[in-house]
């Protein structure tokens, strides 16, 4: 299997694409740094998506849940990512951005959203931010008059 590798710029082919959202972790970190302009700490984003795998606020996160969440993403998520182009992964202070690529995934990443279970915490905080995806959504759609 190819590497899923793009320079920052190039067109990301459709197996890449499905690939980076076919797991729900890499999309929960997609969802965490989206509208964000500045890096976030992959710590906190680690509590964030632990938080949300879990139905707890991040700061309720259990020690071993975080952990699972901050190795994976460090070792596999983050770098698949960084691979594509997709996000920014400074190793130097643990920080993380979204990049160029990232605009080729956005229609997708809002497709699979739909998928999420209603259940999980991360709709209400997306849903309530005003600027986030379903926010976003809902105001292109009443814009519309749908």
């Amino acid at each position: 299997m190819e590497a899923l590798t793009a320079d920052r710029g190039e067109d990301l082919m459709a197996d890449t694409i499905l690939e980076l959202l076919a797991n729900r972790r890499r999309r929960y970190i997609l969802y965490a740094l989206e509208g964000r302009k500045e890096p976030a700490a992959l710590s906190r984003l680690a509590e964030t998506v632990a938080g949300w795998e879990h139905g707890v606020p991040p700061e309720e996160v259990a020690k071993n849940e975080y952990k699972s969440v901050y190795v994976s993403s460090v070792q596999c998520h983050v770098p698949k990512l960084h691979d594509a182009g997709v996000v920014d992964h400074d190793e130097s202070d643990h920080t993380v951005v979204l990049a160029e690529n990232f605009e080729q995934l956005r229609p997708y990443l809002r497709l699979v959203m739909n998928d999420e279970p209603p259940e999980s915490p991360f709709h209400s905080e997306i849903e309530f931010g005003g600027d986030g995806v379903i926010g976003q959504i809902r105001q292109n759609v009443a814009r519309l008059g749908l």
